[in-house]
């Protein structure tokens, strides 16, 4: 092998040996996880909220279809069902001063019966020691949960626990939730206060991050003994 081939080698190993290879692109600053996002927009600021799709499926797939209209619901005025989103241009009708606010009833009084239950969805890691939590509002019996649905402020609830199917985390917007549920209001003979001036919730819009999540396998009949 002739030098002058030689050191045109050596030149070129040396020169790929030194080239930096490119780093992964960081992720942009404030870029959320992968997951389903509730974006809540409020005449007192905006709040979002990571849905646990995976843990309460039952409840997210009944909000989401509420928020963006894919689910019929009972109009108050007509009886009928119908399908639009349910949660836009509705008030927060019930309020505990730094414990929770209430939405989602289009008649701003809390008994709309939107013409919806679900079962209720219990877990032992989902409880109300921290503030944010979205949960299903219901009448106090099991699965009555419809439409309604509530924001917590206080950092614990402990006797909510296994009353109420948690079913998000506030991640942006804490401030927002626990502003609301300190606005001057009524008393409500069943607890807590209705604001004097109504807060709006203008519009609840869904966000999917990243790619779906990959569907749950059938579940293979079980054949009947004979």
């Amino acid at each position: 092998m002739s030098r002058l081939l030689l050191s045109m080698i050596v030149t070129g190993v040396a020169a790929l040996a030194q080239t930096p290879q490119t780093p992964p692109a960081a992720p942009p600053a404030g870029a959320r996880p992968d997951g389903l996002y509730a974006h809540f927009k409020t005449s007192m600021g905006d709040v979002t909220v990571q849905l646990f799709e995976k843990d309460t499926p039952i409840a997210v797939h009944n909000f989401v279809g509420l928020a963006k209209g894919t689910r019929p619901w009972k109009d108050a005025k007509t009886g009928a069902m119908v399908k639009r989103p349910l949660y836009n241009n509705t008030t927060f009708h019930r309020i505990m001063p730094n414990g929770m606010i209430q939405g989602g009833d289009p008649t701003g009084t809390g008994a709309h019966e939107c013409g919806i239950t679900i079962h209720d969805e219990f877990l032992p890691n989902l409880k109300f020691d921290q503030p944010g939590r979205l949960a299903v509002a219901n009448t106090g019996t099991p699965n009555s949960g419809g439409c309604q649905w509530f924001l917590t402020v206080a950092s614990r609830i402990p006797s909510w626990d296994k009353n109420y199917t948690i079913f998000g985390q506030v991640v942006d917007g804490q401030d927002v939730v626990k502003a609301i549920s300190n606005v001057p209001g009524n008393k409500l003979p069943e607890g807590g206060v209705r604001p004097t001036t109504p807060v709006k919730l203008t519009a609840v819009t869904i966000e999917r991050v990243g790619p779906e999540p990959p569907a749950a396998p059938a579940k293979q009949a079980v054949p009947a003994k004979k």
